[in-house]
């Protein structure tokens, strides 16, 4: 099912790793449907370009008219425009036509450093371009060279700070949205930028908008020399987000993980740096390997219970003191009952667990009986799911308290608390817990991740019954 119209104004590559290619590849991916203005024909693999035919500007005028006056375009993305006169083009077009969502991936560095687009191209595309423009996605060269056509000295690059600096410098040139991929700059754990090969950790895009947010979005760093494509394939998949309703901030991190994945699962071909593999969870998985709970938790019928859960008054009271004495020792006391549920419910864990490993990872803590009915009728899975909420639900919460600027430290009755879900032991069992329900989400089907999606929406709202229990302030 189409769940978007997206347009792709941008070259083509022969080899089918970037470009127009790969983003047809993308947005396909994503369920959503892809319309194409050829600006460039380019004759390029995974080694090098070879040539490029340029378009004249009113062919691909031409182009985008009958898209749009036809299909119709929900989001327009953009890559190699290749010429003055086509960036100047495309910024009328958007006035002319209304279009509501422009993605730029700017193409204007290659990733050997080369310069792709001359200074004056450049020049327009700030000027004319990024007032138009919802999202932004430079690589650090892409935005360094953009600050320095506006007059503007890019700081150098070795925090994640300095990264959020240069975002926001360049937002405040039009764009609603940049995020700055930090692709060039590898950092250590600290989110510093890593020095040696060795020290290599992690990678970390940043995302700014207008009203101040700032949105990190960190992914191991993959020593991989299939990375052909990348930057077109991102910003194609956040096109396609966006197209399909989703906010930003939801449809760049949901684009990072997907383009993580796909660098992950790549095919290996061609002889210099090789292709995505953009279609890594078509037809089996509505998000990418390994970021089920993520994706789960930013379902817009998950999110809001979820955050009613985790920012519960009951929860906030006991980050500040306020809780009622009273309200915490029924709560401990109907926890213990609880508790009794629960460890029937991971002794049938146990006997639906399909291997020794399984069963050794079965995680502990507080639960309502719910769970069994869910482990009697259903499967291993199912059960896990509906132990689920609780498990990860406390630690967050806990994390989230921790960390809060209002919780009361000292002299705070329930800090003990806090930091108990703060402890190692717990934190490594939700990780653990997390694993397993990850590897064995991957085998389902899309209509039993819905079962499992409403079983542990149910069960949500069951554990924020159990914090409803209790008065949170003094009555």
């Amino acid at each position: 099912m189409v769940q978007g119209r997206v347009l792709v104004i941008a070259g083509s590559d022969s080899s089918g790793g970037a470009g127009l290619e790969a983003d047809q590849k993308v947005i396909a991916a994503h369920s959503c449907y892809a319309m194409t203005a050829t600006t460039a024909l380019t004759a390029q693999n995974t080694q090098g370009v070879k040539g490029i035919h340029v378009i004249p500007t009113d062919f691909v005028s031409q182009q985008i008219d009958a898209c749009v006056e036809d299909v119709g375009v929900d989001v327009v993305k953009t890559g190699m425009l290749a010429s003055t006169e086509t960036i100047e083009m495309v910024a009328k077009t958007m006035v002319k036509h209304s279009i509501p969502s422009l993605v730029v991936d700017p193409v204007m560095v290659s990733t050997s450093g080369a310069t792709l687009l001359p200074n004056e191209a450049i020049q327009h595309l700030c000027k004319h371009l990024l007032p138009h423009t919802t999202v932004l996605t430079p690589n650090i060269p892409e935005a360094i060279l953009i600050l320095s056509q506006n007059g503007q000295e890019a700081p150098e690059v070795r925090s994640v700070q300095d990264l959020e600096t240069v975002a926001q410098r360049i937002q405040a040139l039009g764009p609603k949205w940049v995020l700055v991929k930090g692709g060039h700059r590898p950092m250590k754990e600290d989110l510093t930028v890593a020095e040696t090969a060795e020290e290599r950790s992690i990678v970390v895009d940043v995302l700014v908008g207008g009203h101040g947010e700032v949105v990190r979005v960190k992914s191991p760093y993959q020593a991989s020399s299939s990375t052909h494509g990348t930057g077109c394939s991102l910003a194609s998949a956040i096109a396609s987000n966006l197209a399909k309703g989703l906010d930003t901030p939801t449809a760049v991190r949901s684009a990072c993980r997907y383009i993580e994945a796909a660098i992950r699962t790549a095919p290996g071909l061609g002889k210099g740096h090789g292709p995505l593999n953009h279609f890594h969870s078509t037809y089996t998985l509505p998000f990418a390997p390994g970021y089920f709970i993520e994706w789960l938790l930013e379902r817009p019928d998950v999110r809001d219970v979820w955050k009613e859960f985790v920012y519960h008054p009951f929860v906030m009271a006991m980050g500040d003191g306020t809780l009622p004495l009273e309200s915490f020792k029924g709560y401990i006391i109907q926890d213990y009952l609880y508790l009794i549920h629960f460890s029937r419910a991971n002794a049938l864990a146990a006997y639906k667990a399909q291997n020794i490993e399984d069963i050794s990872r079965v995680s502990c803590t507080a639960y309502t009986r719910y769970v069994l009915d869910v482990g009697q009728n259903g499967d291993w899975l199912g059960l896990q799911m509906a132990l689920a909420p609780c498990l990860l639900g406390y630690g967050a919460a806990a994390k989230m308290l921790h960390g809060h600027e209002k919780t009361v430290r000292e002299g705070n009755t329930y800090w003990a608390w806090i930091k108990n879900y703060n402890e190692e032991d717990y934190t490594d069992a939700v990780k653990l817990g997390s694993a397993l329900i990850e590897k064995h989400i991957q085998l389902q089907s899309p209509s039993r991740i819905e079962e499992l999606v409403q079983i542990f929406i149910h069960a949500l709202k069951m554990e924020i019954g159990f914090w409803e229990m209790f008065p949170a302030q003094q009555t």
